[in-house]
């Protein structure tokens, strides 16, 4: 091991005597079998061999391994030896064990540190969203001020959190148990993944800072603005309220809304209405665009400029690069085809066009302005995707999936500035509230008690949106909270295990060929599906959004006894409004219409805002309940089943050969591995001439004389054995068991016409012990490779 200088010789780490430690076993057979007789030294040599180590082990002073353990090192060992794979790999079951407890506790560690950004995230938004209105809890005037003293406190929270999961994972390979010294290898991987942890969660809550403040300054005028119009037509109406009263008249509410009407138009007439500009989102995006690609040369640069923007994105991507062969023949016998690079490069870029649209849909579903961040964010996804693919791809692929991908992008972008921008139009909020300011101007030229009324109003019109927008901000956490009690959810390898065990119950060949073609997507489905059949037994999502009601609701009633009615109505419901802003966000549009022409009693419009609120909780935890799942999935803040994704779906990589998704845990590991292989004609690779689907696995290939080639070897012939020249970063760990693949054999002999009429391919040429294969044993070799107890 790396670092442990006070080991110089094999004495210091094993007991062994070189004396009395070595055993030469004869071979099984006098001669060669099948007539040779059995050669009765070999079984007297084993059993001298077990009595030697039998006494070994119960003299030997510096194992903590019980008989089971040793067994199982044994049984690897042996195993090692018989397949003659030792040299190249020794894996047995306790490492595996104990590499599946390292994950388990690290996916702890993970998730408890992103939920507790997520939720300090919320928080900062939420008083954000509050800034420099009647709910801000911040002395600071300056919004700049403001978000450099949050991006502080972040930094602070992410440091703190940052050398709390190091002092976990030191702690973790200082204890006695799980034979945490046979993943001692992994010690530094699992330190790196946290540490980069730490630099994407810090860069992704500075640019939600960062936008949050960006598009609240940008309101900042339009507020002002509205807020002067609102005054103007109030003091409009109060002169209308002292003219009618003048008449000395008993007028009708018909009279009464012909004179408002008048008033109205009349006042507005007055008004030097601002018409806000929208932006152009796709210049903004072509410059992130020019931006990102700057460092890649001029010929990216011109490439760019060869298409506009606005053309890109309208059509769904192909990729059709020129001089690249779909196949590489060769009729030498026993040479096979390879990958087609093009249909490689083009699941790549399905794949990262999904993922892409996934943060624009996220960001849409928002209904907030534009931000640059946004299109960075994005950007940033295809650059991290890229560069874990396992496919060549050169920079005219790689700018025409960018334009591409920003153009639908840019598109979706500008329409929600637009929407953004009309919505908080001054003249369109002014006519949106014209209702309630002449309902207001009745009630007071009526002198009518409006307490009861305005209390509702201040309910459902400020308060319910506020509470309905926590619940969305708060349930997706608890969502994922509750799934991560599921066993399948611990760890990457349990996730998969936990697939491919429901995809040989299902027994369907569609569900199969959807998996392996379109890995991604399947993973989404089979999550989400998950997740609404976990929620849809029993009442946990009622009983976890009744908490955070019953939390919202708690929080007003104490707001209002704190907010002493001793001042004005106005001061009264200011007063309510700071104790909940870093609670809620309360819409200014809708408490500025609250606050127009507002003369009910304060301490009876107290007693009715206590009543209208328990009223609204009744209702609205009705309406909540009755809403569909999907429906309330679409409005959560943070999406369950994308953050489950993002967990299973591990750094991306995908074996070169069979194309099954790494296990490694942590994702800054330097080295990927897979538990278990599988016949490469499941992924699409036949033999040249027959056009048979393959049945090699690559995890007996690894050890085998055969050879291959595709793109990274430039089309040259080499050895199965020297893969690692040709992936560096890869450990394709041999089969230590004829049965390893068994599942995949099963697979593939249940299904090979139907994979190859699907792949437009002739059929394998299925050994035969392959077809006796049972489904129990194929469920049984799964439990082997994924080390299921």
């Amino acid at each position: 091991m790396e670092k442990k200088e006070k080991n110089k010789s094999f004495t210091e780490v094993m007991e062994y005597n070189p004396e009395t430690g070595n055993c030469y076993i004869p071979g099984l057979w006098n001669g060669n079998p099948p007539m040779a007789p059995v050669n009765a030294g070999y079984s007297e040599t084993v059993y001298e061999l077990k009595k030697s180590i039998i006494q070994l082990l119960g003299r030997c002073g510096s194992t903590s391994n019980n008989i089971l353990e040793f067994r199982e090192w044994i049984t690897s060992l042996w195993n090692a030896v018989k397949h003659e794979n030792f040299i190249f790999s020794f894996r047995n079951s306790l490492v595996a064990d104990a590499y599946m407890r390292l994950c388990t506790e690290y996916n702890k560690w993970e998730w408890k540190f992103k939920k507790e950004m997520y939720t300090w995230v919320t928080g900062a938004e939420t008083k954000i969203s509050n800034f420099g209105t009647v709910a801000a809890t911040s002395e600071i005037s300056d919004m700049k001020d403001f978000i450099t003293v949050l991006k502080g406190e972040a930094a602070t929270e992410l440091t703190k959190w940052e050398t709390m999961i190091l002092d976990n994972l030191k702690k973790y390979f200082e204890q006695p148990e799980g034979h945490v010294y046979l993943v001692e290898g992994y010690r530094e991987e699992f330190s790196n993944s946290i540490k980069s942890l730490r630099r994407q969660t810090e860069s992704s809550v500075f640019n939600q800072l960062t936008a949050a403040a960006d598009i609240k300054q940008g309101l900042k005028e339009l507020d002002k603005i509205k807020a002067t119009y609102t005054e103007e037509i109030e003091k409009a109406v109060c002169t209308l309220i002292d003219k009618c009263r003048k008449k000395k008249v008993k007028m009708a509410d018909r009279e009464l809304d012909e004179s408002f009407n008048k008033m109205w138009t009349e006042t507005l007439n007055t008004l030097a209405f601002y018409e806000q500009q929208t932006s152009n989102v796709f210049t903004s995006v072509s410059l992130q665009l020019r931006t990102n690609v700057s460092h890649k040369g001029s010929h990216a640069c011109e490439l760019l400029s060869k298409k506009n923007l606005q053309d890109c994105g309208l059509v769904p991507f192909i990729n059709t690069p020129k001089g690249v062969r779909k196949n590489i023949k060769n009729k030498v016998k026993g040479w096979w085809t390879w990958t087609d690079p093009v249909k490689a490069r083009q699941e790549t870029a399905d794949s990262i066009i999904s993922a892409c649209n996934d943060s624009v849909s996220d960001k849409i579903k928002k209904k907030t302005n534009y931000h640059d961040t946004y299109i960075q964010e994005i950007l940033h996804i295809i650059d991290e995707r890229l560069s874990n693919a396992d496919v060549d791809t050169d920079i005219e692929f790689e700018v025409s999936l960018k334009q591409h991908i920003c153009g639908s992008a840019a598109k979706e972008f500008q329409k929600m500035h637009e929407d953004f921008i009309q919505e908080n139009d001054p003249y369109r909020c002014l006519q949106k509230n014209k209702e309630k300011f002449c309902t207001a101007f009745k009630d007071v030229f009526h002198e009518r008690d409006q307490c009861q009324k305005k209390a509702e109003e201040f309910t459902n019109q400020c308060l319910k949106p506020a509470v309905e927008d926590f619940i969305h901000r708060s349930l997706g956490l608890n969502i994922i909270d509750e799934m991560l009690t599921r066993e399948e959810f611990s760890t990457r390898m349990s996730f998969q295990y936990s697939v491919l065990v429901d995809l040989i119950s299902k027994n369907e060949f569609e569900l199969y060929l959807y998996y392996i073609c379109s890995y991604e997507e399947y993973l989404k489905s089979q999550i989400f599906d998950r997740i609404k059949d976990h929620f849809s037994e029993g009442s946990i999502l009622s009983e976890i959004e009744n908490r955070h009601l019953e939390s919202s609701i708690g929080n007003i009633d104490g707001a209002i006894k704190k907010a002493i009615p001793t001042g004005s109505l106005k001061t009264f419901v200011k007063d309510i409004c700071k104790e909940l802003g870093d609670k809620l966000v309360i819409s200014q549009d809708a408490l500025g219409a609250f606050m127009v022409l507002n003369n009910a009693d304060q301490k009876q419009f107290a007693h009715w805002l206590t009543v209208s609120v328990k009223d609204m909780a009744g209702a609205l935890i009705a309406e909540i309940q009755d809403r569909p799942f999907e429906t309330k999935l679409k409005h959560l803040h943070v999406k369950p089943h994308i953050e489950l994704f993002n967990r299973v779906i591990g750094c991306g990589h995908q074996c070169p050969f069979c194309s099954v998704p790494c296990d490694a845990g942590g994702k800054a590991h330097t080295e990927h591995f897979a538990s278990l292989h599988r016949p490469q004609g499941l992924g699409e690779h036949r033999w040249a001439g027959t056009e048979q689907l393959m049945t090699d696995i690559c995890s007996s290939l690894v050890v085998s004389g055969k050879t291959f080639c595709c793109n990274t070897t430039k089309d040259e012939w080499h050895l199965y054995k020297n893969y690692k020249e040709t992936y560096p970063n890869w450990d394709i760990r041999p089969d230590v068991s004829l049965e390893a693949s068994d599942y995949w054999k099963y697979v593939m002999a249940k299904y090979n016409n139907e994979f190859a009429a699907a792949y437009m391919a002739n059929p394998a040429d299925i050994p035969t012990f392959w077809k006796n294969i049972t489904k129990e044993q194929a469920k049984e070799s799964l439990k082997v490779s994924f080390n299921v107890k």
